[in-house]
């Protein structure tokens, strides 16, 4: 039975020794995690960082990921690589961020298991910026489920002890046309199935905070052009900002909500979110991310989708 003074998700984790936290859905989707992987470190884990990659890695179909460090080349968008530069200079752990090209399923799971097998994992977390990892398919809309779902898929393919998934920034999706009352929807029924591990806010005095926002302020200062709308939004909310507040010009000329919300943690089985997906079948054999993107629209082309509705508050 779960104590009111417990976070589930820790308390699972605690029985862990060597993890692997991974970026969902590609890009800055890693930096949502960083929060957990200071904690952990602090606890005594080993944690590794991974990443589903936007950048131009020198991967292939058969081989589909790349081992990042501080002295890779740079590129002008390499996230991992700077994020291996910030953490090579302020924390004493983690100097390799095993990224993966964008590809289907199968190869993925592959390179997945390889990891697995040499790190010795017992758990692999999924985090992911937003929210859209949750729906389950059918609806009006799903936001960029492509890159969520390849890796959704691949872990929940693995030999490993435990599968979870993380999400942060709650809200940030409705410009992805994500209706979250779909979202809570999900929740309520990981609820009931016994998959939804809680929710818990990251908070402004923390030195996770701290160190996720110093983390992302040196990324942004080496990809100028790049900086990310979804963590700037989240530590934006972290902070106590409301409304309509921008924190990059990238968004000038938009209207936001930032809310407190959008610094929840809400963390799942990944089993339960897998189950839920309607399409999911239809992608395990991809071999191309454009296998997985095909499968998705031909499911969505067969179905009547589930109109956006609003919420009652």
């Amino acid at each position: 039975m779960t104590r009111l003074d417990s976070v589930p998700l820790f308390d699972l984790l605690a029985s862990s020794e060597n993890i692997l936290i991974a970026g969902a859905g590609g890009g800055f989707d890693l930096f949502t995690g960083l929060p957990i992987y200071f904690r952990l470190v602090e606890n005594g884990h080993n944690v590794w960082l991974a990443n589903y990659s936007f950048s131009d890695l020198e991967v292939n179909s058969v081989s589909p990921m790349q081992e990042v460090t501080a002295d890779t080349t740079p590129l002008e968008y390499f996230p991992e690589k700077f994020l291996c530069e910030w953490l090579d200079a302020n924390i004493d752990h983690c100097s390799t961020i095993y990224s993966f090209g964008r590809t289907g399923v199968r190869p993925m799971q592959n390179a997945y298991q390889e990891l697995v097998d040499e790190l010795e994992l017992d758990t692999v977390i999924l985090v992911d910026g937003g929210t859209d990892s949750l729906m389950r398919g059918d609806e009006e809309g799903i936001g960029t489920p492509t890159e969520d779902l390849t890796s959704i898929a691949a872990v929940h393919g693995l030999d490993v002890e435990t599968k979870l998934l993380a999400c942060l920034g709650f809200g940030v999706d409705t410009f992805h046309d994500i209706c979250h009352h779909y979202f809570l929807e999900a929740v309520a029924a990981l609820t009931k199935s016994g998959h939804f591990l809680g929710a818990f806010s990251l908070m402004p005095d923390s030195e996770e905070a701290a160190l996720m926002q110093q983390a992302l302020d040196y990324v942004h200062e080496r990809m100028p052009v790049h900086p990310s709308i979804v963590n700037s939004s989240i530590l934006a909310a972290c902070q106590g900002e409301f409304g309509d507040y921008h924190s990059t010009s990238r968004t000038t000329g938009s209207e936001l909500y930032i809310n407190p919300l959008m610094s929840l943690y809400w963390a799942f089985r990944l089993e339960g979110v897998a189950d839920r997906c309607l399409y999911f079948q239809h992608i395990l054999e991809s071999q191309t991310i454009a296998d997985v993107g095909n499968a998705i629209n031909r499911f969505r082309q067969s179905r009547r989708l589930r109109p956006w509705k609003k919420m009652p508050m």
